[in-house]
């Protein structure tokens, strides 16, 4: 039987699984988490012979905290309520989060990061635990739309340099948000 060969190095990280820092970005995705959920079905039983059928209303947010050196924490908020004239038929509220941990990412991409492709690793997994809730709560599992964090991004993007424009202050009109701002869409 032949000896395999190791590599001592294998994406970045010695055989211990100790990162190696080479000076280049790395990012780590530390812990994945509900933080809250809250589930409400206030119209039951009687919502189960509604037949008209309800719309949805969807609404995310992304709130950034940088939790210890090199350790932000993001937060995807997700709102979804379930309404029609005869009455709420849910409301399903779910905060997940997610620990981050970030080496030599330069500072002009931290906000992009955090903003943008943090929540797109989320976004899957929360949008799992949605699906469960509404289930639970005795409806077909909603299944949401992916949500293009980078078209958030430059909507934000775009509406702080207008602001900023308003204001007269042309000098800070480049700034992109900064990554510990909520973000809405």
């Amino acid at each position: 039987m032949a000896e395999q060969e190791t590599n001592p190095v294998i994406n970045g990280s010695g055989n211990d699984g100790a990162a190696i820092d080479n000076g280049d970005p790395q990012v780590s995705v530390l812990a994945q988490y509900v933080k809250d959920l809250s589930v409400e079905n206030p119209s039951a039983p009687s919502v189960f012979q509604w037949e008209e059928q309800a719309a949805l209303d969807v609404q995310f947010n992304i709130q950034v905290e940088n939790f210890a050196e090199g350790v932000h924490e993001v937060v995807l908020k997700i709102d979804v309520s379930a309404r029609s004239s005869q009455g709420v038929h849910f409301v399903v509220d779910l905060s997940y989060g997610g620990l981050f941990g970030l080496r030599n990412v330069p500072d002009e991409a931290l906000g992009p990061f955090m903003l943008i492709e943090a929540p797109r690793l989320l976004f899957p997994f929360a949008r799992q635990v949605v699906a469960d809730a509404v289930s639970s709560a005795g409806f077909p599992p909603l299944l949401l739309d992916p949500i293009d964090f980078g078209a958030a991004y430059m909507a934000q993007l775009q509406a702080a340099q207008e602001a900023t424009g308003e204001a007269g202050g042309e000098a800070a009109a480049d700034q992109p948000p900064q990554a510990d701002e909520p973000t809405d869409a």
